[in-house]
């Protein structure tokens, strides 16, 4: 796979010639992070050994656990599939992780005020200290076996990195991508069979609780002042986001790689989507959804960008929006 691809990005950098602390919530978010800064050489225990035939995640969030696919599998194939179906979501987070780190110090020149600029600083490290983090994992303790950035997720980052408006880079990024990122690595912490990876994730959100606090401090007060046209636009923007988020995320190359035929592949594609229809996802699975969609709605609502107009949108994605609430 490419090592990089370059994305033209053009937008104007705020230049402050005062620095007072003007919102002072933003600041202690700024002094948390200063606070809780972790050392990936330091303060990880690389020397605790990884498991690979036990398995790393939990069997259930593989596609085919329950299925006659799984069933047939040999125990040392089961392994070999849980070791690459988490090398596949590591590599996801990863290449998120890093696109992150490029948005936000993106945001760092856009946005207005040194709360903000400084809060963002604090971000770009702590995205960088992601991207070390999982990529070393991945090298280390799952023999470098990589996946390739998948082309939704490219599409996503590529359009952020893109546009010159910091509230589009802020409502996709840390209302859409980190939301759902937050969710996966909760799910992980509490549910991996390695020790090692459940410690890193739980770090992971000790850092990620703190993202999306500056968007629910700088978003309202611009949704508030925009106007009609605008703000049909960036909530069309909001859905467009979410779909590549929710959809196209499927593990086609490990189920290959596994030795399944295409026709296989796509009857799993087939069982996995009527699963999610029918609700019979997994536990893990189920309260994932519960916790990303709820996440979500409160968090469109704190800001002001849950409307009538966006609530279909949102429930063809299968995110149900109570009534009370849009």
């Amino acid at each position: 796979m490419g090592t990089m691809h370059a994305v033209p990005a053009g937008h104007d950098t705020v230049f402050q010639h005062a620095y007072p602390v003007e919102v002072p919530e933003m600041r202690r978010l700024y002094e948390n992070a200063k606070r809780d800064q972790w050392n990936v050489s330091r303060d990880i225990d690389w020397t605790q050994p990884v498991d690979l035939e036990r398995g790393v995640v939990a069997d259930e969030l593989i596609d085919i656990y329950g299925t006659p696919f799984w069933d047939r599998l040999s125990p040392r194939e089961r392994a070999e599939l849980n070791h690459r179906f988490t090398a596949w979501r590591l590599s996801v987070l990863l290449y998120g992780e890093h696109g992150a780190m490029l948005v936000c110090s993106q945001l760092v020149e856009t946005v207005s005020g040194t709360d903000a600029k400084f809060f963002q600083a604090t971000q770009v490290v702590d995205e960088a200290r992601h991207t070390e983090v999982l990529n070393r994992y991945l090298e280390e303790k799952l023999g470098g076996v990589f996946y390739a950035m998948p082309p939704n997720e490219r599409e996503l980052f590529d359009t952020l990195l893109g546009d010159s408006r910091w509230p589009v880079k802020t409502i996709g990024l840390q209302l859409v991508a980190e939301t759902f990122a937050v969710s996966l690595f909760r799910m992980l912490a509490e549910t991996s069979k390695d020790p090692l990876l459940r410690d890193i994730c739980r770090r992971i959100l000790q850092d990620e609780s703190r993202h999306m606090g500056f968007g629910m401090l700088s978003l309202p007060e611009v949704l508030k002042e925009i106007g009609e046209a605008e703000r049909k636009e960036l909530e069309e923007f909001t859905h467009w986001a979410l779909v590549k988020v929710l959809t196209g995320l499927f593990p086609h190359e490990v189920y290959r790689d596994m030795g399944f035929s295409l026709a296989e592949i796509g009857e799993i594609q087939r069982l996995r989507k009527e699963r999610a229809m029918g609700g019979e996802s997994s536990f893990f699975r189920g309260t994932f959804k519960r916790d990303l969609h709820s996440t979500l709605i409160s968090n469109l609502t704190r800001i002001g960008l849950l409307s009538e107009r966006l609530r279909p949108r949102l429930e063809s994605l299968g995110i149900r929006v109570p009534a009370s609430t849009a």
